[in-house]
Formats: structure tokens, sequence, C-alpha cells
């Protein structure tokens, strides 16, 4: 494969592949090597994923979105994890190029998948390469926190469960905590929410992580709503392809005295810290903070990826596109920072 040395963004880096490891038939992950002075760019929270750059013939590159299986914790590198999917040109190109020792470009760790708390009861669900961010935060759980863990994985059959021999040391290492349960598609077929229901019943008091394909994330939706879960406990993992490049550096627009002059008033909590900003009626929340310098979460700016999901505490705001966020999401005050302009004229906003 063609590799680069020079990164094409102020943001991301050009890191190299010191493992391969053939998961099941259809699915590998990618170990990365990250330098010393690069630590703690790429420092990351389990659940949390990597955006790879990955060369095209046609377009010159497309960005795609992989969960970190790997846990800040137990493991020594971040590891993601690629399963093909038809017509899938990322993870294809993936699967059939990549070797130890090339070089890929790679943004920094990003996403709100991730817990608060590593010492809650958790009721985990993932899918096929679902597992990925799951995984992470499971084993970060078994190893930091002090509460039980169940996890519900569901795969078309058994050669298609990527982590299984982990899984399995896991299980036995930690009998006391963590309970697993397979759901094997061409055994029990399709779950439906009334049967996934009867399996959360006696977790609803378990914060719960959700990530796979979207009709088994609606499933799994329904049958928590059943169960009797809190809205608030529930937390889902969603990725779109990206169309644009979120490897080039933002180009911030000019903004007029006469639009400065009628700009917002925002006052910003990101990392503990309250920042006071004036906020231009066109610009995004997440253009005006990089133009004050601040490290803002993003990674795509199309409202697809949620690493800049930030909640509304005041004020009003009106989005483009909310892509990863559902209407409950956007009732209960959370929005996309990349894609938010404001309409109040005073604002807070919390990351």
């Amino acid at each position: 494969m063609t590799t680069i040395d020079v990164p094409h963004s102020s943001r991301s880096a050009v890191l190299t592949v010191s493992g391969v490891i053939e998961e099941t038939p259809d699915s590998r992950s990618l170990v990365f090597d990250v330098p010393a002075d690069m630590k703690s760019k790429f420092d990351y929270k389990p659940g949390q994923f990597l955006t790879l750059r990955i060369p095209s013939e046609q377009t010159g590159s497309v960005a795609r979105c992989y969960s970190l299986a790997s846990s800040p914790f137990t493991d020594d590198a971040p590891k993601v994890t690629v399963k093909r999917t038809v017509d899938g040109y990322g993870s294809n190109w993936l699967c059939d190029n990549v070797s130890v020792g090339d070089r890929i470009e790679v943004l920094p760790p990003s996403g709100v998948f991730t817990p608060k708390s590593l010492d809650h009861d958790f009721l985990l669900f993932g899918a096929g390469s679902g597992i990925t961010p799951v995984m992470s935060i499971l084993k970060s759980a078994l190893t930091e926190g002090k509460g039980k863990v169940v996890l519900v994985y569901a795969n078309n059959d058994e050669n298609s469960v990527i982590f299984a021999a982990e899984l399995r040391d896991l299980a036995a290492k930690h009998a006391d905590r963590l309970t697993i349960i397979h759901w094997i598609l061409s055994v029990q077929g399709l779950p439906t929410a009334a049967q996934f229901a009867t399996l959360a019943a006696p977790f609803t008091s378990h914060e719960a992580f959700m990530c796979g394909p979207g009709p088994f994330m609606d499933t799994v939706h329904d049958a928590l709503a059943q169960a009797g879960m809190p809205r608030a406990q529930v937390h889902a993992e969603v990725f779109n392809s990206l169309a644009g490049d979120p490897f080039q550096d933002v180009v911030l627009e000019e903004v007029s005295e006469e639009e400065a002059a009628d700009a917002a008033t925002v006052q910003v909590e990101l990392d503990g810290e309250t920042h006071e900003l004036s906020w231009p009626r066109k610009q995004t929340l997440v253009d005006v903070m990089l133009s004050k310098g601040l490290d803002v979460p993003y990674s795509c700016q199309e409202g697809e990826c949620g690493s800049c999901a930030c909640t509304v505490l005041e004020g009003k705001v009106e989005m483009e596109h909310s892509g990863v966020l559902d209407q409950e999401d956007i009732d209960n005050g959370y929005i996309l920072g990349c894609q938010a302009r404001p309409v109040s004229d005073t604002l807070k906003i919390e990351f």
C-alpha cells in the first residue's frame, strides 16, 4: 500500500501499524504504535473511536470511523477492529491492504459513547462488529470498576463471534461479575423486543450501552423501554459514512462588524472550565470555539459522528442537520456543536 509521512491537517497524525490480528474470516484488528511525543494526543476513553484516512483512486481518500476495541487500562496500544461490509469500500480496503509496518493517517480519539463512571453496573448489547466499543467498556469496567457487567452479544453464527476466546477468558476470570449471553441468529433467529425485554428485566438499574446495525439497535431500544429502563440510562453508538473530509483544517469565515454586533453570548463549560464567548449567528459553535483556540471535541463536522454532542442548559439553537440524535435526545437538550447556530441572545452549553 502507499504510505504517507506528512499529515494533511494540524489535528491528525501518521501512525505505524504494529500489529494485524485476524479475528474472524471477515474481520481483523489493527494495532497502532503511538510515538512517545503523541501519547497525550491519543489518550482515549473506553468506547471512543478513531477516524482513519483511507486512500481512494476515485476521490483521493475517504474517512471512516472505527471504534477502539482496546481498553486504555488493559492494553498497551490502541486497537481498532474492522469487519467487512458488503460494498463497504473502507472496511474491505483495510482488510485487504494493511500489513504490519504500514502507516495510516489518523485523527485523535473522539466520541461520547463512554461511561461517566466505570463503577456502575452495566448492561451491554453488541451485534457483529458492534462489539468493538462495547468490548472496550467491558474490559475497562471489569478492571477499573466495581460493578457487575452483563453482555448480550448477537451474531449470525458461531464463526462470526469476534473476540470469542478473549470473552471466554474474561468470563472465567471474572465469573462473579461478568455474565455473557450469546444470541446466535442461525440457531435462535432474529431477536424480538419482547425477548430482549425479558433478558433486560432484571437489570433495569444498570447503565445500558448498545452498538450494532440499525434494526438491532431499534429492537434493543424498544426492549429497554418495555422493560422499564429510564431513557437517561440508555446510550447508543451510531456510525454513518462520512462524506466530507475531516482531515482538512477548518477555514473560518470572516465575520462582518454588523454580524459581530448582532452576535449572541454563550457560556461554554468544557473540561471543567467555563468560557464566555461571542457567537456570531452564521457560525457554528465548533467554529467559534476553534477560533478562540479551545480544544473542542469534533470529527466529521457533518452531524454524523456525534463527537461534538453537548447539552444546552439555557437558550435555544437551530441545527441544519442533527444526524445521529433522535428526537428524544433533542428534547433532552442534546445538540451537535458542529451544526448548532444561536437563536437566543444568551446561552449556556455544557460539553
